[in-house]
């Protein structure tokens, strides 16, 4: 049986699946993730498994669904916030100061399966969608604040761009090469924001 498309219809043994998916990630990486290593993780019966994903790949996009969804729910400004605090959030929430080792797992899984995105379709949709609503969103508190006077009057889409690069940047170096990595990247977006963005 194929899994449901919509993440909040999922049954309770679907979200135990989930889960049970991402410690398994967690302890055998992607490339050796296997349907007997996420049954290891399951407490419930491996049939369940094959009656609810036809294919590991199916499992893992709705893995990855959770994933993204996860990470914008992480990610989330407050809405009554301004535009100066919402970018502030942004920013503290995608380069802290630093990570503790649940955070961390849990980017690890997703940079594993974003390295799966150019060569598997499905994957590169479920990502394409996530970076154009975080996209969305960063435009619109930029051109959100320049109305307000919080910003310059700057190139929204130009300087979205620009965060994301040099936040998703200090993200992958600090998971593959070192802690300092994310530490540069963010003092960077601080100078860029101080001397670029805000207003006067």
């Amino acid at each position: 049986m194929a899994a449901d498309g919509d993440v909040d219809q999922r049954s309770e043994t679907q979200r135990a699946i989930v889960e049970a998916t991402y410690a398994a990630l967690q302890t055998h990486g992607y490339a050796d993730l296997t349907i007997q290593a996420i049954a290891d993780e399951f407490e419930k019966s491996k049939s369940l498994l094959y009656y609810h994903y036809d294919t590991k790949d199916e499992l893992l996009i709705d893995v990855l669904k959770d994933g993204l969804d996860q990470f914008a729910t992480r990610n989330a400004v407050d809405p009554d916030a301004t535009p100066r605090e919402q970018i502030e959030t942004f920013l503290d929430r995608s380069l802290p100061a630093t990570l503790d080792d649940e955070t961390r797992a849990f980017r690890l899984t997703i940079f594993e399966l974003r390295s799966q995105a150019p060569i598997n379709e499905a994957y590169r949709e479920q990502f394409a969608r996530a970076d154009r609503l975080l996209h969305e969103t960063l435009v619109e508190i930029l051109e959100r604040g320049i109305e307000t006077g919080d910003f310059r009057d700057v190139d929204p889409a130009y300087t979205t761009d620009l965060l994301l690069s040099l936040t998703e940047g200090g993200m992958t170096r600090h998971l593959v090469t070192s802690d300092t990595a994310e530490v540069a990247a963010r003092d960077t977006l601080d100078t860029y924001v101080e001397s670029t963005l805000l207003a006067d």
